[in-house]
């Protein structure tokens, strides 16, 4: 036994002694595990005691280490004492050093700032200098042309302002003087060029106020050479051109029977030759033109020239034909002039200049009946510069141009036409008493119609006013775009072709953005809708007299080869469309008023006698509905056969989404019944044929998915439905399983809400029971279909 704890003993000691050595050499973050090894053991006070002794042998140890240094410790102490002695005297003496050093070079320090000043001087005098030598010329260039302009030397003073602008300024470098030099060159340049060209304008005044009359003069010859026989039309032109040129030299020397007026500066005083077959003296004798060699200079230094400046239209001219007039007579007195200076001078001018100045500019007005105006005397304004030679295929072309211009000017007239003859329209037949009123009409449009000739007066047409008034408003569109075309040197097949393209135009384009407009405005009810349909088949019926029309005033049969067709008839096509397609969409949103009134109950209990009556809202639909259908009996019979289908269609489909409703959660037997009833009311209106045509109860297709779903909830023939599913012989062919299954839900529902406290009743445990059992024989049904 003894032996036993003295081995227990040596064990427990050899464990204390390896937990201190973990102790020493752990981290202390570890030590947890260690500490609670100790206390695991038994013999606490023995590992205590061991601590101590090895806390107290670490004791020893530092005391014995710090005793060792301890000496070193002192010496080192002793030294830096001394060194913090030394350490004083030598900041000491780095500062007096510092000091002395600063005395010394203050003195150092103000002389090279001052030798620093005097360079910086000596810089800025000489870089004043170098810049002066560039910015004297500058200002002396700038006095000269101040000097010049004062003096009117032009020319030497766009020279000078070419080298000042090119040369010096740049040179001189970025000053605000030589900014403002430099804003204001390009304003002595416009004052230049404005002042020669003032001076040219004085001189073209002068001539622009004989240049009316010249022109006037020779358009006159022109327009006489025109009126004669072939002998007189072929009289030399250089002798024409001399009495012309007499006529105007005449014209020149007064002004209204007054003397020539000083202001008409280059116009000179000459006398007027006593023979008359003696050519007039030369422009050259007639007109200083120092004026203009000046102001050719001028602006040939400039990089301009410009010579339409001569003759500049009005703002106004285009309100007018006589302002027209007056401005082609200045053009011809303008090339008159011309055409004499290219053959009497030599280098100023040449042909191919005079050509180049020949360029048309057309400003067109907003009046068709100005422009045919226009057009004629752009005609005889082109003859008259042919007789001198000048070249006239572009005035013919701007003419071309003019067409489509004139084209499109008629096509906003007539869409303003149109629009008030839609606007003023009642949309009603007109009505006729006698036979001068019906043969009033028929002459204004092509009706054939033997049936309403046999009938007695008073009588209606089918149509409206509009009919009549668009299709003479049609053929005076043609007459309006014939006008243009005489006198063009145009052949029949140019004419026609114009003349079917520019009708495509208003049919297709104007006329159809009219009727879509009568047809989409607001307010449009059912009848006016009815009536455009009715007018519409009307005017695409006369479309081939039309087509016969403008074959007889171009002579030229529509089936020429490459002739142009007259494809915007089909406008009226399109027009009947969308009023149909607006038919369906008002008619639908005229049921949909009457729908919301509607107010069922769905909860209502099944009636035990008499006989259920339709709903208040239904019945005012149908009467509405055969009110409406009436008014169709003059319509094409496929739209209102499409239009009385469409009508039931959305009453039924209406109908069947009030079932349907997510919010309607419960549907009794009686509201069944109530629905049943209002369906039978639809399906009496349907039998009745409110609109002709269908065959046999094709109308009453409409109704049939509601008619098969209602009944087979009204007669409970869940057994048959169920049995039949799917063959083509199935009485409730049209019932779909998921409508079935959704009404069934929505009356167990019904039954569980209204039954709470009868719920023990034998009959009605049994009926819910029964829904419960068809509810889960339905959705078998949908999934075996469905896999």
């Amino acid at each position: 036994y003894e032996r036993g704890i003295l081995m227990a003993s040596v064990e427990a000691a050899a464990e204390h002694e390896r937990i201190l050595r973990e102790i020493e050499s752990t981290d202390t973050n570890c030590i947890g595990p260690t500490l609670r090894s100790v206390y695991d053991g038994q013999e606490h006070g023995l590992f205590m005691e061991k601590l101590d002794a090895r806390i107290r042998n670490h004791d020893r140890e530092i005391e014995k280490m710090c005793n060792h240094h301890f000496q070193g410790f002192v010496d080192s102490i002793t030294e830096l004492l001394k060194v913090r002695g030394e350490a004083q005297k030598l900041k000491s003496q780095v500062t007096e050093t510092n000091r002395r050093l600063q005395d010394d070079g203050k003195e150092l320090l103000n002389s090279m700032e001052e030798l620093k000043q005097c360079r910086v001087q000596q810089r800025n005098i000489a870089t004043t200098i170098d810049k002066l030598t560039h910015c004297l010329p500058v200002l002396e260039m700038y006095s000269r042309l101040q000097e010049q302009m004062r003096a009117k030397r032009y020319y030497p003073a766009l020279r000078t302002l070419e080298q000042l602008e090119q040369t010096c300024l740049p040179r001189a470098g970025q000053y605000r003087f030589c900014s403002i030099m430099a804003e204001n060159i390009p304003k002595l340049r416009t004052q230049i060029r404005d002042t020669a060209m003032s001076q040219l304008r004085d001189f073209l005044e002068s001539i622009r106020k004989h240049s009316d009359k010249i022109g006037e003069t020779a358009i006159k010859q022109a327009q006489l050479q025109r009126s004669l026989d072939s002998s007189v039309s072929t009289q030399p032109r250089a002798l024409i051109g001399r009495r012309v040129r007499k006529e105007a030299a005449a014209g020149a020397g007064t002004d209204g029977g007054s003397p020539l007026s000083e202001q008409d500066s280059g116009i000179l005083d000459v006398e007027d030759e006593e023979e008359e077959e003696e050519d007039v003296p030369g422009a050259q004798d007639l007109v200083d033109f120092s004026p203009v060699y000046r102001c050719l200079h001028i602006y040939t230094v400039l990089g301009l020239r410009d010579a339409r400046l001569v003759l500049q239209p009005h703002s106004n001219m285009h309100e007018t034909l006589e302002g027209y007039r007056r401005y082609f007579n200045q053009i011809v007195g303008f090339f008159v002039v011309e055409d004499h200076v290219l053959h009497t001078t030599q280098s100023l001018v040449n042909r191919a200049y005079v050509e180049e100045l020949w360029e048309t500019h057309s400003s067109y007005c907003d009046d068709p009946d100005l422009v045919l105006d226009l057009k004629n005397l752009i005609v005889l304004f082109a003859d008259t510069l042919q007789g001198y030679g000048f070249p006239v295929s572009q005035l013919f072309d701007m003419l071309l141009e003019m067409r489509e211009q004139y084209g499109e000017i008629l096509l906003k007239k007539w869409n303003i036409t149109f629009r008030q003859v839609l606007d003023q329209d009642n949309y009603s037949p007109i009505p006729v008493s006698s036979e001068q009123e019906y043969r009033h009409y028929t002459s204004q449009f092509p009706l054939q119609d033997p049936e309403l000739e046999k009938l007695p007066f008073p009588k209606k047409l089918p149509f409206s006013e509009f009919v009549p008034k668009v299709y003479c408003q049609l053929k005076e569109f043609i007459y309006a775009c014939l006008k243009y075309s005489e006198d063009l040197h145009l052949s029949s097949t140019e004419v026609d072709d114009m003349i079917r393209k520019s009708t495509n135009l208003l049919l297709s384009r104007t006329l159809s953005h009219c009727l879509q407009y009568a047809i989409k405005k607001k307010n449009v009810g059912l009848a006016e809708l009815v009536q455009v349909i009715i007018n519409t088949t009307h005017l695409e019926h006369c479309c081939h007299f039309l087509e016969e029309f403008i074959s007889n005033i171009t002579n030229v049969p529509p089936d020429t080869v490459n002739a142009t067709k007259l494809y915007g008839t089909s406008t009226f096509k399109d027009a009947r469309h969308a009023a149909e397609a607006e038919i369906y969409t008002s008619l639908n949103a005229k049921i949909d008023q009457f729908l919301q009134l509607a107010d069922y109950d769905w909860t209502a209990p099944v009636q035990g006698g008499g006989t259920l009556a339709p709903s208040d809202y239904l019945t005012d639909l149908i009467a509405f509905l055969r009110s409406t259908f009436s008014v169709f009996t003059n319509l094409p019979g496929k739209v209102a056969q499409t239009a009385c289908m469409s009508a039931c269609k959305h009453i039924s489909t209406s109908l069947m989404q009030l079932l349907l409703d997510p919010e309607v959660r419960q549907i009794s037997m009686g509201a069944m019944h109530q629905l049943n009833t209002d369906i039978k009311e639809c399906e009496s209106f349907a039998r009745a044929g409110p609109v002709a045509g269908f065959q046999g109860d094709t109308l009453l297709l409409a109704f049939s998915d509601l008619r098969q779903l209602l009944d087979l909830f009204t007669q409970w023939d869940w057994s048959a439905y169920l049995a039949d599913y799917g063959k083509p012989s199935c009485k409730y062919l049209r019932v779909n399983p998921h409508t079935a299954l959704a009404l069934l839900e929505k009356m167990r529902e019904t039954g569980r809400k209204n039954n709470v406290f009868a719920q023990f009743r034998k009959t009605d445990r049994d009926r819910q029971k029964l829904i419960d059992t068809i509810i889960k024989q339905l959705r078998n049904l949908i999934t075996q279909h469905q896999s």
